[in-house]
């Protein structure tokens, strides 16, 4: 037999039960659906991670305090200090900014308005570059500003807006607590980069912070530790080298071994594989257990196909009886399997790359539609349908034809 009249017997078949063949398909539908959607939810993850590690800034290295169980406290003299921030920028070759963070939040008033518990951030004059920040207007305070402990602020661009609509805040005096404060300049537009929202910020020297926004007599004398530095390596310059000329200058600046560091020096191409290698694990978690539909679906299929051979045991006694060799039986119960489970990963394809994109605009986590995923699921129809669809497909050919025809 032919397999154009093998196809055309196959297809004649799962049309006569068009209902009990979409039924059957539906597990390979799901299946091959949910695959798509999983591991495009898993993919958009990883790369708003990954957007989120690379908009910080490019060429980071994060130099953090490590301290003993007991915190910050139990360990008076370990950690990292202001000076070391000032001590890298200027005795280690290859670094382009270094940027040192403080937060608070206070109320701010300012042009009639008070906005309460607004975020600020001391920081350095390097924070514009090293943190991939623009201007709108004005300018950013600088390295003398931060020595002098001066009184200047600048606004992230949404929170200029609300304090002053249209108007240019530039030299306008804004109260932050009980602090007066000069704005002299206004950041462009960077928006949310994880839960922070940076348009929203009010930024200032961090000498002003430790200064006057440290909330405690304890923590104003300690207020020149600080958890994170973020050091900019300079185009051309080998991140290996810069971090060991790193390591060496704070352990003799803390007089440690790199052994017992208080410190760790961490790349962003090391987040982005920390996250990616998590992400990955739960993508083949979520993989695996959406391959547990197609399972169900590929014996759905072999079920539906043993009754299907159970019910047409005349007609395959008839069809030896005019010359239908064993194997022309095999290929075309097979070939029925095949259909379902193909045409079911279509429908199934149809719907998982539909469904990513739903999920995607009416919730809030990212989907990234993974064309591997897709060529996965697809064959893995195809395959489960070939596995499951042969031994009903072997039933039919090694049926005594004589049997068969007796069949009732």
């Amino acid at each position: 037999m032919k397999f154009k009249e093998i196809f055309r017997v196959a297809w004649e078949a799962i049309l006569k039960n068009s209902v009990r063949s979409v039924l059957t398909m539906l597990g390979v539908i799901i299946g091959v659906a949910a695959v798509i959607v999983m591991v495009a939810i898993s993919a958009g993850t990883e790369a708003t991670i990954q957007e989120e590690i690379t908009s910080l800034g490019t060429n980071l290295l994060f130099v953090q305090s490590s301290f003993s169980r007991g915190g910050m406290g139990s360990n008076p003299t370990g950690g990292l200090v202001f000076d070391d921030a000032a001590a890298i920028a200027a005795e280690v070759p290859g670094v382009q900014g270094v940027v040192v963070e403080q937060n608070a939040t206070a109320n701010v008033k300012g042009n009639g308005i008070t906005l309460e518990s607004v975020s600020l951030l001391g920081t350095t004059a390097d924070f514009p570059s090293v943190r991939d920040m623009g201007l709108a207007e004005g300018r950013y305070f600088n390295d003398l500003d931060v020595e002098r402990t001066q009184k200047v602020a600048v606004l992230g661009s949404s929170l200029a807006e609300e304090l002053f609509g249209d108007q240019n805040p530039i030299g306008e005096t804004i109260t932050v607590g009980n602090v007066k404060l000069r704005v002299i300049g206004v950041l462009a537009p960077k928006g949310l980069v994880g839960e922070v929202d940076y348009d929203a910020r009010l930024y200032m020297p961090i000498s002003v912070v430790f200064q006057k926004f440290t909330p405690s007599t304890l923590a104003r004398l300690r207020g020149d530790r600080v958890r994170l530095i973020y050091v900019e390596v300079a185009e051309g310059a080998d991140p290996e080298e810069v971090i060991t000329q790193i390591e060496l200058l704070l352990a003799k600046r803390h007089d440690v071994s790199l052994d017992a560091a208080d410190f760790t020096i961490t790349t962003q191409q090391d987040i982005i594989a920390t996250q990616e290698s998590t992400t990955a694990a739960f993508r083949s978690l979520l993989a695996w257990v959406a391959g547990v539909s197609l399972l169900v679906g590929g014996i759905g299929i072999m079920n539906i196909m043993l009754v299907s051979v159970t019910e047409r045991t005349r007609e395959i006694g008839i069809r030896q009886a005019i010359g239908a060799m064993p194997e022309d039986i095999r290929m075309q119960f097979l070939t029925e399997a095949l259909l379902l489970s193909v045409i079911g990963g279509a429908l199934g394809i149809v719907l998982g790359v539909g469904g990513a994109y739903l999920f995607g605009m009416v919730s809030e986590m990212r989907t990234v539609i993974v064309p591997e995923s897709i060529l996965l699921a697809f064959g893995s129809a195809a395959i489960v349908g070939a596995f499951f669809g042969y031994y009903p497909a072997n039933k039919a050919a090694e049926l005594d034809p004589i049997e068969a025809l007796r069949y009732e």
